[in-house]
């Protein structure tokens, strides 16, 4: 998808609410960024505070209330809902629910995410989700359905997925959350590889500190807001 701004992520006054009423709460509160092609970016700051919020409605799951948002150069406030979806189509996206589907393997799982790449027959999509897999250490475990994998070896199969996909912008929430500290630095060092072969976007929330060094920003959110860097 052709950038014409070569800015892959533009935010200005970027607000949103929960509620009505009474019960209305500012969740977002002016929150302005970029991310240029290939930067990594680390997302941190305390539970509640509205990361995970912003992270949805980049990746266009949520509709914007007010501000400017803009992805690829296209701008989401007032988007339609096929826009969002094409848009989606560029997105990889890690959660910390997994969403992997039940009643397949973890090998059709990934083909899931291999399946939004044009131009590629079955047997390559095929492949390139066992590629994935074994990026990910499950080459042992491709024909497992989600309920006989841990939770950590879950979370390696929903990022796998994602970077089948070959997305231009990576969004991840807490993706070492369930994993080791060996298991995490393998993760976070691909997909900073990623970044830097693919010039894919990394935005990444994180409460770990072992991996703030792959960073190439480190950005802090409170209370809805994105602190100054200092």
């Amino acid at each position: 998808m052709k950038n014409i701004n070569n800015k892959t992520l533009d935010i200005s006054s970027l607000n949103h609410w929960y509620g009505h009423g009474e019960m209305r709460r500012h969740v977002l509160q002016s929150v302005s960024m970029e991310i240029s092609p290939g930067e990594v970016v680390l997302l941190t700051g305390p539970s509640g505070c509205g990361k995970t919020t912003l992270l949805t409605l980049i990746g266009a799951l949520r509709k914007v209330q007010d501000g400017e948002l803009k992805v690829f150069g296209k701008q989401l406030f007032g988007a339609s809902r096929k826009t969002r979806q094409n848009l989606r189509k560029n997105i990889g996206m890690i959660f910390q629910g997994h969403n992997l589907l039940r009643c397949l393997t973890a090998e059709q799982n990934v083909q899931m995410g291999a399946d939004l790449l044009n131009g590629f027959s079955y047997k390559a999509r095929r492949a390139q989700s066992r590629e994935w897999l074994r990026a990910v250490g499950l080459e042992d475990h491709l024909s497992k359905l989600p309920h006989d994998l841990s939770g950590g070896q879950k979370q390696r199969v929903a990022i796998a997925r994602a970077l089948a996909a070959r997305p231009k912008l990576l969004l991840a929430d807490e993706p070492t959350s369930a994993l080791d500290s060996s298991t995490g630095r393998e993760i976070v060092d691909l997909l900073k590889k990623l970044a830097l072969e693919q010039s894919c976007s990394v935005l990444m929330v994180t409460h770990d500190p072992r991996i703030l060094d792959v960073a190439d920003r480190l950005l802090q959110m409170e209370d809805g807001q994105i602190l100054p860097s200092v």
